[in-house]
């Protein structure tokens, strides 16, 4: 797993093409990030299917209740099926304008 830090955001980059195990170490590791914005890129493992994506649900839904954004980066699934509730986009670029926005109602109450 890679970990970079932008200003107010970690993205998290699964290094390995595992899904599993790089669900298990983000939550391992999770008091580290839990205070700011995270994108998790998981475009390295070209097998994931909305199942895997699916896996990150209660993590992300704890992540929000912190009001801090939660964005899960993939390529290759049909957005269609994400749950409503879960934040997921296909490049790095729009998960940052995902959080920009994020940041932008929280600032205005929403």
């Amino acid at each position: 797993m890679k970990v970079e830090h932008k200003i107010h955001t970690t993205i998290l980059k699964d290094t390995e093409g595992n899904i599993t195990e790089f669900l298990q170490k983000v939550n391992n590791q999770y008091e580290e990030f839990k205070e700011r914005n995270l994108i998790l890129d998981i475009t390295h493992d070209k097998s994931v299917d909305i199942k895997g994506i699916k896996t990150f649900s209660d993590l992300s839904k704890k992540h929000k209740k912190a009001k801090k954004s939660f964005v899960i980066v993939a390529e290759n699934i049909d957005f269609n099926d994400v749950p409503a509730s879960m934040l997921v986009v296909p490049t790095l670029l729009e998960a940052h304008d995902m959080i920009e926005m994020e940041e932008i109602e929280r600032d205005l109450g929403f």
